[in-house]
């Protein structure tokens, strides 16, 4: 990458050069942004997987600049007009509107005014106008008229159009305007559409607003956009046309020299007609354009964080598990799991009205808790899971069986996709999304990445916001988690670990195959028998993969197999063998990293796996709490300002934070009500009403101190 692009990603990442440098020579040596920010702490300066992430974003972004600069300056070579300035500018552009504005006038374009004007002889006239090289225009325009052009008005107003494209084309005029219309409000009214459509009502607060565009929260922006698009707003910027004018106008004489009164008057109306018809539209739609991505960047990281909490939410672990996804007419759809997700055994049960079945679905959950050593209860947290949850506490389960709610987000698009018809292929879609609330209750990360993250129900407006930008942010942030905790090779399904650094789809599968044919992994060297897993994707992958029972013990942490050596130099230093030093605090201790330091690892590889000794193979994910709504809070209208209830996050915005309190609607706690705080996905806090609006269905919410 050129010197230009990789001095412009270190000023806007605040970093150094060589660690840009660095990190991208990494990346075209097929390096992953986890191993990356893990195992090559010392060519990247410590730098975190989300700024890793961030340099691979700006690398695409400038190899894509670089083959637009070629293709544009091919199209200009070719018309003969690409000057060693121009060519010198376009070489140094980074920013991407910039580069466009100075191909503008040599871009192919579609037939104009300024065309048939060109077409009818008028460019000379206009040249001498442009150059204020004609005191008198209408007696210069005498000399245009022809079978073309009949009069001096038609000569004089072909002229101003060639000089209004020509303004509208300058990335002068162009960049002036930008800075103007950066600083304006944007203004919002509605269109007739919004007066007979119902559907238009949820943007009312839109119908006649107005805000400083610099200001204006990204929802509110994507909201707006969002209306546009349907047709219920127009919207606009507040920009002066008068003072945009006189700018405009002030400048092209400043360049050139003031004209004469009546060639002043000629050029006043160019610049008009190109502010109004060219100009204006072009600079809009572009400042609006440019909000929008800085909307969708704040938009798409408020999302990538909930994903992030939500993939790395606390599991139970291993646990024989009765799930149930909850129902009324259709009953309960009930299954039994083992330690492994595995399906043991499913059934429906009928305990809500209008079957009522109380005593003999008491008596079907009893009998397969008992017969399968049932150890934790799953309830999916839709439809009747409060009922749900209190016959099942009614049961009479033994003291040790904890229940829990599990969020169902998503679950009908895991048990009607691909992935769930290959898991069960003989049974229907109620089994297996009671088989995706268990197995999410045990382990979320290994479950959710099964379901496209856009059916999470974790962002806001994902689908207003750019998709390629959203797709790379959650695919980024879902191999970060996954390898942030480390994958379990010998129980981890193809899904997860096709997101493994360096593995993908394909390997995942052959290693999936190995496993079976060879009765599991004793150790991560096994893996180089893995077919088409070369020496490259081992050095990507076995650090993020963990063999429990290993006969060494490293293999089950995060310690790199390229540092097992120094690891065997630590123990022999101290009389003893790895075995007895993994794990053993007091040893550890007596360690001095420096005295490791070797070849391409430094102190902070050192310090990693120090670290890492302590606690080999340490989940960094809480364990999972149970939790309990208000028992006399079952619906809206039991809800009364003041009122101090506990709650669960289920998404956070940028405009504030949703809160499940029990009952169908989910309350919001406006970011003016957090104290300051910042809030997660699924954590339990204690929240009080301020006020429930039984008409729309709302419920605003404050935040108590835990």
């Amino acid at each position: 990458m050129k010197q230009i692009y990789i001095d412009t990603i270190a000023r806007r990442l605040g970093i150094k050069a060589w660690q840009v440098e660095n990190c991208i020579s990494l990346f075209e040596e097929g390096s992953t942004i986890p191993f990356i920010s893990r195992y090559r702490k010392e060519k990247t300066g410590g730098l975190d997987d989300v700024e890793v992430s961030e340099i691979k974003h700006w690398n695409e972004v400038y190899s894509e600049m670089e083959k637009r600069k070629e293709s544009i300056l091919a199209t200009i070579s070719s018309q003969g007009k690409l000057t060693d300035d121009l060519r010198d500018k376009i070489e140094k552009c980074v920013v991407s509107s910039e580069l466009e504005d100075l191909y503008l006038p040599f871009r192919p374009k579609r037939r104009t005014r300024a065309t048939v004007a060109r077409e009818n002889g008028l460019e000379p006239l206009a040249d001498k106008m442009w150059n204020v090289a004609v005191p008198d225009p209408e007696a210069e325009a005498r000399k245009f008229i022809g079978d073309k052009v009949p009069g001096v008005e038609e000569a004089l107003a072909g002229a101003r159009d060639i000089i209004a494209e020509r303004l509208s084309e300058s990335a002068q005029v162009r960049d002036t305007l930008r800075q103007i219309y950066r600083t304006r409000r944007i203004e919002s009214r509605a269109t007739k559409a919004a007066s007979t459509d119902p559907e238009a009502s949820r943007y009312r607060t839109y119908f006649n607003f107005s805000m400083p565009l610099q200001r204006i929260p990204s929802h509110n922006l994507l909201a707006i956009l969002r209306a546009e698009k349907e047709g219920f707003l127009s919207v606009s910027l507040d920009a002066d046309p008068q003072k945009c004018g006189n700018k405009i106008y002030y400048d092209f004489c400043k360049e050139r020299r003031f004209p004469a009164e009546k060639l002043a008057v000629q050029i006043r109306m160019a610049v008009d007609d190109s502010l109004k018809r060219l100009l204006d539209p072009s600079i809009t739609n572009e400042i609006l354009k440019e909000a929008k991505e800085k909307a969708d960047i704040e938009s798409i990281n408020v999302f990538g964080e909930n994903l992030t909490q939500l993939l790395l939410s606390p599991p139970v672990g291993q646990k024989r598990t009765l799930a149930i996804d909850p129902g009324y007419r259709n009953g309960c759809k009930t299954v039994c799991l083992d330690e492994r997700g595995n399906l043991l055994y499913h059934t429906i049960i009928y305990p809500h009205p209008p079957q009522n079945e109380k005593v003999k679905s008491i008596m079907a959950v009893s009998s397969m808790v008992e017969e399968y050593g049932i150890e934790v209860v799953a309830i999916g947290n839709g439809t009747a899971s409060r009922e749900t949850e209190d016959f099942i506490r009614k049961v009479g389960l033994p003291e040790d069986v904890k229940v829990y709610t599990v969020s169902e987000d998503g679950a009908s698009i895991y048990s009607a996709s691909e992935v769930a018809r290959k898991e069960f292929p003989d049974e229907d879609v109620t089994v297996r999304g009671a088989v995706s609330i268990g197995r999410r209750l045990m382990d979320p990360l290994a479950e959710l990445v099964k379901i496209d993250p856009k059916s999470l129900g974790v962002g806001q407006y994902q689908h207003d916001v750019d998709q390629n930008l959203l797709k790379e942010k959650l695919d980024n942030t879902v191999e970060i988690c996954v390898n942030n905790v480390g994958v379990n090779l010998n129980t981890a399904s193809p899904y997860l670990l096709s997101y493994v650094s360096g593995i993908g789809p394909a390997l995942a599968s052959n290693i999936v195959s190995y496993r079976d044919s060879a009765g599991g992994f004793s150790s991560r060297e096994q893996l180089r028998k893995v077919p088409k897993l070369g020496p490259k994707a081992f050095e990507q992958c076995a650090g993020f993969l963990r063999i429990k029972d290993a006969e060494n013990p490293l293999d089950n942490s995060a310690v790199h197999p390229e540092c097992y050596h120094i690891v065997g130099k630590m123990a022999s230093d101290l009389g003893v063998s790895g075995k007895e030093l993994v794990g053993n605090a007091e040893l550890i201790a007596k360690i001095d990293p420096a005295r490791y330091v070797e070849g391409d690892f430094g102190l902070p590889t050192i310090n990693d796996i120090l670290k890492e000794l302590s606690k080999p193979g340490l989940d960094p994910r809480q364990a999972a709490q149970e939790f309990s709504f208000a028992d006399d809070i079952r619906e809206i209208d039991d809800l009364k300002p003041g009122m101090e209830l506990p709650g669960i996050v289920t998404n956070i915005t940028a405009f504030g934070a949703f809160v499940d309190i029990g009952i169908h609607e989910n309350g919001l706690i406006h970011v003016s009500k957090m104290k300051g705080r910042k809030l997660k996905l699924h954590q339990r806090i204690n929240v009080t009403v301020l006020d429930v609006d039984l008409e729309r269905n709302r419920i605003s919410l404050g935040l108590l101190q835990s």
